[in-house]
């Protein structure tokens, strides 16, 4: 076990980057809509149940359910600057 130590350190303290570049960003992204999709299932279910329960909660509902699509806008920024 202890012969593999020398390796495993020269590959952890190796100076070249664990990601890419385009690789990173493709994460970001991809993380991202993960996210946005999580948190647009709560916020979805909970605006459909007010406007439901009151027709003057559809703009509100509205403007919530799209707020998480910011995240997905940000991560674009975020390719096109890598």
């Amino acid at each position: 076990m202890f012969e593999t130590l020398p390796d495993l350190s020269n590959a952890v303290l190796s100076s070249s980057p664990a990601l890419t570049k385009e690789a990173a960003a493709a994460l970001s992204v991809g993380l991202a809509a993960l996210a946005t999709g999580y948190a647009q299932r709560g916020i979805g279910s909970a605006a459909v149940g007010a406007v439901a329960e009151d027709g003057d909660n559809l703009v509100p509902g509205l403007i919530l359910t799209a707020l998480p699509e910011t995240l997905i806008i940000i991560a674009f920024v975020a390719i096109f600057v890598v």
